[in-house]
């Protein structure tokens, strides 16, 4: 039997059709990018305070600024001293108050607006946001009703969770391409209903199909790249292939400076998804999906395709190309906790992808709640991404997975623990600190991938990696909720928060055995019992180079 890894010797590993297809399937993470934090930007929450008609009135004839509004907000005591409320207001009168142009400012005493009445906001709020609109100050989600911007990131991560499993059964069923394309026709439909949603209700459930779809394709995307190159070029495409999410970091920026309307940032964001339909004439069908249907015809024509391109000529062993994917035993959930160290991994392995999604996430959205320049914190801290590859590239062969898994996951703990404790006043130090943690969780989210699939045996693996990386979205969809909530209480809490998790997740990294070196298991006993497989293994391959000696060297000559 000719298995397709036999063929892609011949074909080319990685030639130029892969690279092609390869290359094109790249540009899939850019716009995910925008799709995954461009709250940041869209949601992005102005200083505010409660709408005063008889104010603005005096403000408008007077030509106050609109900071002078402010002035006749109450002062409240939060973790940043005396601020002015944006939320309540006083409850007076003030043409009744002597108010003049000559004075923008009460002409009340400290003790008269002390004791002063107050209220919440009934006529709306005042933004001071520069010309940016956000749906938060388009639906006035503020106050009372800022726990619903919480819902917009979570929203997405519903999606994100049911779309992977959905999408990825989808894929099994019609294949990868097919997916991958109806992924994005639903992006792209999404997507716009999005842009031009009516109210919030409506943008929430366009929302959550919008992720969806999202994830999905980007997974049904991942899946076919690594199927058509060789079984040595995977992890090195897999990690390229995250990377360029970190590419479309750095654009999301340029774009959002531009463009100030979060509605025209949506339909910019999405653009791509309806562009990426056109991939149906430039991206084959996986050959080895097409085997597991027993639609070896198509899968002997695309195979051919990718040779010819590549200038490789196959030999007559196309003929028997067969599935090499097809397993005996039948995954179920209870394969992943049934035993010690399966459960060990599970646990790990879960709460990892958790711990990647919620410190993550928060880093990012937390740069649009600091009040500094959101483009330029948010371009630095996307250009800490790119070593985050290379220094994977660069230490899982020479180093392993586990230490390196385990110290990414230490140095973002750090970092966000330092943080926290560095005054403002040390701007640069406390970037460049808070860049390092950025780094860590990068490298702990790209490596979870794939130390994930070498950590179970065949028969489960898929399976494996889907049920931990639903944490994933868990913690996407607590991360927003975790950040804004506790930044209301004292603006460095969340930090606290994800450092200690940080540390608690590379601490459980050191309990997992290392995979640098080790045939990935094919059965649950693999695990269970490493040292016997291995030495099992070790005695036969012994034997395999031994015994022919010996029998060559002590077998008597026959005469013949």
């Amino acid at each position: 039997m000719t298995t397709f890894d036999d063929i892609l010797e011949e074909a080319g590993k990685f030639g130029r059709s892969q690279k092609r297809i390869f290359g094109l399937l790249c540009l899939v993470s850019m716009p995910w990018a925008g799709v995954y934090v461009g709250i940041v930007f869209q949601g992005f929450t102005p200083e505010h305070w409660c709408r005063d008609s008889a104010v603005s009135q005096l403000r408008d004839s007077c030509g106050w600024s609109l900071h002078d509004s402010r002035n006749y907000a109450p002062l409240v005591n939060t973790s940043a001293g005396m601020q002015h409320s944006q939320c309540l207001r006083y409850d007076l009168d003030w043409n009744a108050t002597g108010l003049t142009c000559d004075y923008p400012a009460p002409r009340l005493s400290e003790e008269e607006l002390s004791v002063a009445p107050t209220a919440a906001c009934k006529e709306g709020w005042e933004y001071d946001y520069e010309g940016r609109t956000s749906f938060v100050t388009e639906f006035d989600l503020v106050c009372a009703d800022a726990w619903l911007v919480d819902m917009y990131q979570a929203t997405l991560n519903v999606g994100f969770l049911v779309g992977s499993i959905a999408i990825g059964y989808l894929a099994d069923r019609f294949g990868r391409k097919m997916s991958f394309l109806m992924s994005n026709l639903m992006n792209g439909i999404a997507g716009i209903i999005v842009a031009f949603a009516p109210n919030y209700v409506s943008l929430l459930v366009f929302r959550t199909l919008y992720g969806f779809g999202v994830k999905g394709g980007w997974v049904a995307g991942y899946v076919l790249i690594t199927e058509l190159v060789g079984v040595e070029y995977r992890r090195t495409v897999g990690v390229i292939y995250q990377m360029f999410f970190s590419v479309g970091i750095l654009i999301l920026p340029l774009i959002a400076y531009f463009i100030t309307d979060w509605r025209w940032l949506q339909v910019v964001i999405t653009a791509p998804y309806i562009c990426f339909l056109s991939y149906y004439w430039f991206i084959p069908e996986s050959p080895r999906w097409l085997l597991s249907q027993n639609n070896s015809r198509k899968a002997v024509e695309i195979t051919e395709a990718i040779a010819k391109e590549n200038k490789k000529t196959l030999s007559k062993n196309i003929e028997n190309l067969k599935d090499d994917t097809a397993v005996s035993s039948t995954a179920s959930f209870m394969d992943l906790i049934r035993t010690p160290k399966m459960r060990k991994h599970t646990f790990i392995l879960s709460f990892n992808w958790f711990t990647s999604a919620v410190v993550y996430q928060g880093l990012i959205m937390r740069l649009g709640i600091l009040g500094g320049n959101v483009y330029i914190d948010f371009l630095i801290s996307g250009l800490v991404e790119f070593p985050a590859a290379f220094l994977i590239l660069f230490t899982i062969e020479r180093i392993g997975r586990r230490l390196p898994f385990a110290t990414a996951n230490f140095v973002a703990g750090a970092a966000c623990l330092i943080t926290a404790f560095i005054p403002e006043s040390m701007f640069w130090f406390r970037t460049a600190v808070a860049c390092v943690g950025r780094l860590g969780i990068t490298m702990t989210f790209e490596m979870v991938v794939f130390v994930n699939t070498e950590l179970y045996p065949t028969f489960v693996r898929n399976l494996g990696v889907s049920v931990c990386s639903t944490l994933c979205d868990v913690g996407g969809i607590v991360a927003p909720f975790l950040l804004y909530r506790l930044a209301v209480i004292w603006l460095e809490l969340p930090l606290i928060i994800f450092g200690a998790i940080a540390f608690v997740a590379g601490g459980l990294v050191l309990l997992l055995p290392e995979t640098r070196g080790v045939p990935l298991p094919e059965t649950i006993d693999d695990i269970e019992n490493p040292k016997k497989n291995k030495g099992d293994t070790l005695k036969t391959q012994q034997m395999e180079n031994l015994l022919p000696s010996d029998v060559t060297t002590k077998k008597e000559p026959v005469d013949v």
